[in-house]
């Protein structure tokens, strides 16, 4: 998207005479054409498109100035409708002698700031002493337009929140406009022939909009890259993780044609996180975004091809070549394969539960959703890192942080730094050795019933959101035709594949598998997919750089 220069405040003046409608744009021009810009129509419906227009670029407008007596629409019927779209502008009516009454009804009808009789001459005397007043008085009130793109919903709405967090996750700007709050925005609806209910709609700087898109609706139009430039690489990394974005800046930084295949948003599962405190070489800490906003800019510096958002569908072997086929049904080869799809969070499964996602109820941080929770009740289910970062995090804003575990304390599951924060903010709460039974409300979150699993006890607390932590699956299934798993469904690799001392079954090469590798040779994987990894972002950064010189190995045995 190209970048724009901010919107000058706009003037619209509307008359049906073209000569009068000429000297009315003349002396507005002549008087406040550098910081405004000037808008003319000599017809109320083509005006009012006009405005809708506008409003959908989040122009402002700072005044109106309409005749009264037009045939097809009064003056004072334009301006009703007018400010429907623009409540805060000011409001001029230029009469004739006749319309004085019609003028002052205005007053109290929409509340008309000024009315003046034609002719106006000299301006100087008669016309711009008024609109000067009028727009010094709307100035102090003034507050520029955001000038990008706004999503348009409500906080219940499950996909206003997917998209919300699409966006956020791929650090693109937006601004979030709740309907139920912004008057004007139903007046744009209505004027854009939707209804409340086609949401979320989202409004694009260009004038152009998306009703109830899908994800790959969004990144089409924000031309984020989704198709592979050539059909064969060196190394293809499944996963734009932590893992994966380290695989591609080795990679291609030591001369291997690397392409990151990534589902959703680079960063994965830590780009979500509001803060990590433990990784290396930055003692303030740094948010999982921002990892990955500079993990990405490094990759794609140094050569390394991302496709985002994009979706692996199949795996298959043909000799020694790897064969990506994606959800649009294009094939890439490869020499070598990294597996870094990371993991996904488990699903709760509770009574409630599914009339309430994104409604309240969310898995994961949500970091978009945490300031819309402000002095409310916020829970939080699970006792991990992830957990206790996203309850310092929403702390900021909520009335009360609860997090809610089985367990007796925290000590087995959070790291101490983390235990320390939590204790030391004034309004967290631990319920411990407790389970959520149930979620409740109608179109959103209401309330939860806690279980004590000690007392066998259950109580109904208010909650104004739930975020659930509760583990994670990998995200194998996509191999799991082709490569070795344990129970829990992550990649076998290295020494964990010998089986006393034996190889692999299938394994037909003289040497062992290498760290990595799995059982297929030239495919490994990195991060959280692999068997017992720890589970940590420098453990996965580090994977993934490793993994990168096995298949320089790997490369010169084919």
């Amino acid at each position: 998207m190209s970048s724009r220069r901010k919107q000058k405040p706009i003037i619209f003046t509307i008359d049906d005479e073209v000569s009068v409608l000429n000297a009315v744009e003349r002396d507005l021009r002549q008087r406040y054409g550098k910081e405004f810009r000037i808008m003319k129509s000599s017809n109320g419906n083509e005006a009012l498109d006009n405005l809708k227009t506008l409003k959908t670029r989040n122009a402002t407008v700072a005044l109106f100035v309409a005749d009264q007596r037009m045939p097809e629409m009064e003056g004072t019927d334009f301006l009703e409708q007018a400010l429907k779209l623009y409540p805060d502008a000011k409001k001029i009516l230029l009469t004739a002698y006749a319309d004085t009454e019609a003028a002052i009804n205005s007053i109290n009808r929409i509340g008309l700031d000024f009315y003046l009789t034609k002719p106006w001459d000299p301006p100087e005397q008669n016309l711009y002493p008024v609109l000067d007043d009028l727009l010094e008085s709307w100035e102090a009130d003034f507050r520029p337009p955001y000038d990008g793109i706004r999503v348009i919903g409500t906080l219940m709405s499950a996909l206003s929140h997917t998209v919300k967090d699409f966006l956020a996750r791929n650090r693109i700007p937006y601004q979030w406009v709740d309907i139920n709050s912004d008057p004007s925005i139903e007046a744009l609806i209505e004027q854009m022939d939707l209804q409340l209910t086609q949401i979320p709609i989202i409004l694009f700087p260009d004038g152009t909009n998306l009703v109830t898109p899908t994800i790959e609706d969004v990144a089409e139009k924000l031309e984020l890259k989704m198709q592979a430039s050539e059909d064969f690489y060196d190394l293809i990394i499944i996963g734009g993780g932590p893992g994966g974005l380290a695989a591609g800046v080795y990679g291609a930084s030591e001369g291997l044609r690397s392409l990151i295949i990534e589902k959703s948003a680079t960063g994965g599962q830590a780009g979500t996180s509001s803060r990590i405190e433990n990784y290396l070489g930055f003692p303030k800490g740094l948010s999982g975004s921002d990892l990955a906003r500079r993990a990405t800019a490094q990759a794609i510096r140094l050569g390394c091809e991302i496709l985002v958002p994009q979706e692996v569908v199949a795996v298959e072997i043909d000799g020694s070549y790897k064969l990506v086929t994606l959800k649009d049904g294009k094939i890439l080869r490869s020499h070598a394969l990294i597996i870094s799809s990371g993991v996904e969070v488990r699903r709760f499964n509770v009574p409630g539960e599914e009339g309430l996602l994104g409604a309240g109820v969310y898995y994961g941080a949500a970091l978009t959703e945490a300031a819309h929770y402000r002095d409310q009740d916020v829970y939080v289910l699970g006792g991990g890192n992830s957990a206790g970062q996203a309850a310092m995090f929403f702390s900021r804003y909520a009335k009360k942080v609860h997090i809610v575990i089985r367990r007796p304390d925290l000590t087995a599951t959070m790291s101490q730094y983390l235990i320390d924060q939590l204790e030391a903010t004034p309004n967290f709460e631990l319920i411990a050795n407790t389970t959520i039974e149930e979620m409740q409300g109608d179109d959103k979150l209401e309330t939860l019933i806690l279980k004590d699993n000690e007392s066998g006890e259950s109580r109904e607390v208010e909650a104004a959101a739930l975020f659930i932590f509760i583990g994670a699956a990998p995200r194998t299934d996509l191999v799991s035709h082709l490569v070795e798993r344990d129970e829990k469904g992550y990649i076998l690799t290295g020494v964990d594949l010998l089986s006393r001392g034996k190889k692999p079954k299938g394994w037909k090469l003289d040497r062992d598998p290498l760290l990595f590798e799995t059982n297929v040779p030239g495919i490994f994987a990195a991060g959280d997919v692999r068997h017992d990894s720890s589970k940590r972002v420098a453990a996965a950064v580090g994977e993934g750089a490793v993994a990168v010189r096995l298949v320089h190995q790997y490369l010169r045995e084919v």
